[in-house]
């Protein structure tokens, strides 16, 4: 005779089924995510059979593993759906348990006890619908947990997600109320910051912490120095950070020198943003935050093999950032690259939609392929994301000028100019909207002098004021100007602009000097090779009669065709290197 199986299908013992439930609930707690998913879809099958096999407070439980498991998978709408009907069961389990009272059974007590959070499913709904980018039902969710019942994490996404949608009173509430449960909570803290809540009072909320441990007495001061970088106060932003970063505690603090070299960045101080970035790197070789700026800072140089590498150790740390792909994505935008540019731009808007480097890059994109319209789109979802970063408006602005709208560029430069203040580079936005306008050209000129007094050094300022000396034709004016901007710094735009200035006047030797200077600094830089070739045809023009000779006697055709077979290789080499970066 066969022995009698331990777990009978039809009217199992209540012991067997709950040691089913137990097993499913130890393998959930001990991250056997693949297992409870395969037992516990098993189970709630027997239990969609015979509704008898299981008690509501069962298949609630399995329901919920079954889901938790399936947002481990990343199914999140099958996981919204399983998690909504365990809430439906736990909803009948409730008005069972009213209806029943209590038999006073020992063991029904553990059972209620292990009974997952109704608040905590919930929550787990809102992860879903996060990442489903359905925000609003996010809301919707988390909105429905009375407010006591709220805990740190349900606050922090509620205000994060207020803050998304535009609700800023909501976010702030939400904010505070973290603070209150967690005081030292930091990006609470920032959060209240960029909502234009008050450092004082924001530091109000940490002071009784600050005060009852030891060794925190730097937070009032890192609460300030953040309260300045949410004002677009960045001179005194980083000064701030800089008297934090040199305390023997915090220094070599990557979060601190990461956010210094934003900060450098904003200020326009590149040189200073470069090094800050390379020291943090140095100091955490798997940094990702941050790195998008300073790949689209070494792009601006003309160090493309940097961006290069820098693009593919990052993609070698996760693929799933924005990071990599805004990196790669700089590196074919400056490699004239538009539309790959455009689609990395856009893969890495897709992994996080809040990326301002990402939108930065794709708007660019779009309005170097000439669809302005849709660059604007995306320069003001940068605007709303970092309203004090003035390279968004700079975007926007250029947008305007590309589509001949100088009006509206002027009213946007002008209220950058109220908003962030009277600085050197305010200053120049507002003169090159003006210089657009012969109108308005003797304003350009005062505004770009008082850049000048306030900044000297301050480049895209040089440029403009350059600009403006080459169309008065007034070049020892522009080559002194530029001479003293590059005593002290060396930038291959300045180079170039001041090899052609010696041009105008006759110094081709320094000219060619200058061309072959900025070229060292950008090899890729265009303007310069052009300017080199075009003095080289002036200075030789018999040579260059004699090659033409030379070419027509030689020419059959046959070097055009190794130029076509360069081009059509190089299309080859560049659809691989596509490819394999997928």
């Amino acid at each position: 005779v066969p022995s009698r199986p331990r777990f009978s299908l039809p009217c199992p013992p209540a012991a067997a089924v709950m040691s089913v439930v137990e097993h499913v609930r130890e393998m959930a707690s001990a991250g056997l995510h693949s297992n409870v998913r395969l037992l516990s879809g098993l189970l709630l099958t027997m239990s969609g059979n015979n509704p008898e096999l299981f008690s509501p407070s069962q298949k609630y439980q399995l329901l919920v593993y079954h889901a938790d498991s399936l947002f481990h998978d990343k199914e999140y709408r099958n996981a919204v759906s399983k998690y909504t009907m365990a809430l439906q069961q736990k909803k009948a389990l409730s008005k069972t348990s009213k209806v029943r009272p209590s038999t006073g059974n020992a063991a029904s007590t553990p059972q209620s006890q292990c009974l997952p959070s109704e608040i905590e499913v919930k929550y787990k709904m809102a992860e879903c619908y996060t990442m489903l980018k359905q925000d609003k039902d996010a809301i919707a969710i988390l909105d429905g947990i009375p407010s006591r019942q709220r805990t740190p994490k349900i606050n922090m996404m509620l205000a994060n997600l207020y803050k998304k949608a535009g609700q800023e009173r909501s976010s702030v509430t939400s904010y505070k109320e973290v603070l209150r449960q967690c005081p030292l909570a930091l990006d609470a803290i920032l959060g209240l910051l960029s909502l234009s809540v008050k450092g004082a009072e924001v530091a109000s909320m940490t002071m009784n912490v600050i005060q009852s441990i030891p060794n925190l007495d730097w937070l009032s001061v890192w609460i300030k120095a953040y309260a300045f970088v949410h004002t677009g106060d960045n001179t005194r932003a980083i000064n701030t950070i800089c008297s934090l970063e040199k305390k023997s505690l915090l220094r070599d603090n990557v979060d601190l020198l990461g956010s210094l070299a934003d900060l450098y960045f904003r200020a326009g101080d590149n040189k200073n943003s470069i090094l800050k970035f390379e020291q943090a790197q140095m100091l955490d070789p798997y940094l990702i935050k941050g790195m998008d700026v300073y790949g689209y800072l070494l792009a601006r140089e003309g160090r493309l093999e940097d961006v290069e590498n820098l693009g593919c150790r990052l993609f070698n740390i996760s693929d799933q950032h924005a990071e990599p792909w805004v990196v790669s994505g700089c590196h074919s935008f400056y490699s004239k690259r538009y539309s790959r540019a455009l689609y990395l731009g856009a893969k890495a808007i897709q992994l996080n939609s809040n990326s301002v480097q990402a939108l930065l890059l794709k708007g660019a994109a779009l309005r170097n392929m000439g669809r302005v319209q849709e660059a604007i789109i995306h320069f003001r979802e940068a605007i709303r994301l970092a309203p004090c970063r003035l390279d968004c408006y700079e975007g926007l602005i250029e947008c305007y000028l590309a589509s001949n709208s100088i009006r509206e560029a002027m009213v946007m430069a002008n209220n950058v100019y109220k908003t962030l203040g009277a600085n050197a580079q305010t200053l120049t936005l507002l003169a090159t909207v003006c210089l657009e306008d012969p109108v308005t050209q003797e304003k350009a000129k005062t505004l770009l002098d008082k850049a000048l007094t306030q900044r000297p050094d301050y480049i895209k300022a040089v440029v403009k004021k350059a600009e403006l000396l080459s169309r008065e034709q007034k070049y020892e004016d522009g080559i002194a100007l530029l001479r003293n901007a590059l005593a002290n710094q060396s930038d291959c735009v300045l180079h170039r602009i001041l090899g052609d200035f010696l041009v105008a006047v006759n110094e081709y030797q320094e000219a060619m000097d200058q061309y072959s200077i900025a070229l060292s600094l950008d090899p890729n830089d265009q303007k310069s090779l052009e300017g080199m070739q075009k003095m080289e045809k002036e200075e030789s023009p018999t040579d260059a009669t004699q090659e033409e000779d030379v070419d027509d006697m030689e020419g059959s055709g046959e070097e055009g065709d190794l130029e076509g077979s360069d081009s059509e290789a190089a299309q080859w080499a560049d659809q691989e290197q596509w490819f394999g970066m997928q």
